[in-house]
């Protein structure tokens, strides 16, 4: 059983884990960098201590300062949250060898499962359907070329390692093929220290269709799925649960393949399936496997009633899966849009900044996730997101009608964030009739950046 519990993450996922480790009657302990002394967070732990660290602001991805702080304040678990270390195998397998518990997956899976183009293999293996492409990372410039032009243009071109939309670029004529497949070797070099990249075709007008899975190694079950096809660079910024694009015999089939593969590789905690679906032809196929928690899995918790971040910490501490597939059942329908500290009519250009006044919406169906308070200065060393509102109701409209109403109550003031953008887009016709795909929001937004609201402190 986990008695202290390190938190190696910042911002409003470190605020869930504490209020979910709490809970469980689990102390929390909350690292900070040396410019991050100002979290929400803080207030929250039963210890803190600073990230020792010749980093600086990077210093949520020092591996031996964060086990060095496990050390010091005597933790016997740490918990990654999302991005920063939280799919390095290098860091799961760092924590294992200091004999503390890593709240995820083991970092064998994390290994396999993290590089983008294994998990290809593994998903094929187990004869869930994968995008036509290349078996590996591809071998030369060339090489992948001629399989592009084998599977037809357009293709994508994808890091093996990593995730958030970088290292990937879409080629629609092969005459780009060698300048643009260079440029994502690149990227994902620079970004997740791993160059190697792999092809698939591009599918266009797909849905992103993802399942959330549990397992704790001997058990798997499925939590359903979320809909994140409204994207902006591929950074997803809306989220829906359940879609309202599958039947119930695709919802099932896509279901079954993603546990089937959480039990090829013997899951152990909370992860996610990520899928392409083809809106015409009615077929999917897997991208990925997230070997952490999401961002948006409070959409998740609020249609089946589950404490997924409670439910991996136990899971983490040797406990079975508290609950069996036959008692996961959907509950009416929720939406997350994700707030970040960018101003949208100003080609969402980064807003750090001091947070003057708040005032956050409640009532029934309404949660906010968030990391904020008046005087809380937004740094500009992090990513952009101050938290996330969500909504949820018996049925989709309703719920579209509650984010309305949630959005206008909100305030957040002293700095721009991407609320206008929310409610510029309930009003559009295509997403109240849910008629999107993963490029709708790059075309509505050519069409409508110049009516979105300039931000005015005044």
């Amino acid at each position: 059983m986990i008695k202290k519990l390190l938190i190696a993450n910042r911002g409003e996922i470190a605020v869930r884990i504490h209020r979910a480790a709490h809970e469980l009657g689990i102390r929390t302990v909350q690292v900070h960098s040396e410019v991050d002394g100002n979290l929400l967070a803080i207030d929250h732990a039963d210890e803190v201590i600073e990230i020792e660290s010749e980093a600086g602001a990077k210093s949520y991805l020092d591996i031996e300062a964060i086990i060095s702080a496990a050390n010091k304040t005597n933790s016997d678990a740490i918990h990654p949250g999302y991005g920063f270390l939280a799919e390095n195998a290098q860091f799961a397998e760092a924590v294992e060898c200091a004999g503390k518990i890593f709240v995820g997956p083991t970092s064998q899976t994390i290994s396999s499962m993290g590089n983008k183009a294994t998990a290809r293999k593994l998903a094929s293996a187990t004869g869930v359907p994968t995008v036509p492409g290349s078996d590996g990372p591809i071998e030369s410039i060339s090489t992948a070329k001629e399989l592009a032009v084998n599977i037809g243009f357009p293709v994508m071109i994808k890091a093996s390692a990593g995730g958030g939309g970088r290292g990937i670029r879409v080629i629609e004529e092969p005459e780009k093929f060698d300048q643009l497949a260079a440029q994502a070797a690149t990227e994902a070099k620079s970004a997740f220290g791993n160059g190697d990249i792999y092809l698939e075709k591009f599918i266009q007008k797909a849905r992103h269709i993802e399942i959330q899975v549990m397992g704790d190694g001997n058990d798997f079950v499925h939590c359903f799925e979320r809909e994140c096809s409204l994207q902006r660079r591929r950074q997803k910024i809306w989220e829906e649960a359940p879609s309202i694009a599958l039947s119930d015999s695709k919802r099932h089939q896509i279901c079954e393949s993603a546990v089937a593969l959480a039990k090829q590789v013997g899951y152990r905690g909370a992860g996610t399936v990520e899928f392409l679906y083809d809106d015409d032809s009615g077929e999917y196929y897997f991208m990925e496997m997230n070997t952490r928690i999401q961002v948006e899995h409070p959409i998740t918790e609020c249609i089946v009633g589950i404490d997924l971040v409670a439910e991996m910490i136990s899971i983490a501490g040797g406990e079975n899966l508290s609950f069996d597939q036959s008692e996961v059942t959907v509950n009416g329908h929720a939406i997350e849009v994700r707030i970040n500290a960018e101003d949208p009519a100003n080609n969402f250009m980064p807003f750090p900044g001091t947070v003057e006044g708040l005032r956050l919406p409640d009532g029934p169906g309404v949660r906010v996730d968030h990391m904020l308070y008046p005087g809380y200065v937004i740094s500009p060393f992090y990513d952009s997101l101050l938290g996330k509102l969500v909504v949820w109701a018996k049925s989709r409209d309703i719920a579209l009608k509650r984010l309305k109403r949630a959005i206008s109550e909100m305030r957040i003031e002293g700095v721009a964030t991407t609320l206008p953008l929310f409610s510029a887009l309930i009003e559009s016709a295509d997403i109240r009739i849910g008629n999107y795909h993963t490029g709708w929001l790059e075309q509505w937004l050519q069409a409508n950046s110049s009516n979105l609201p300039l931000y005015s402190k005044g």
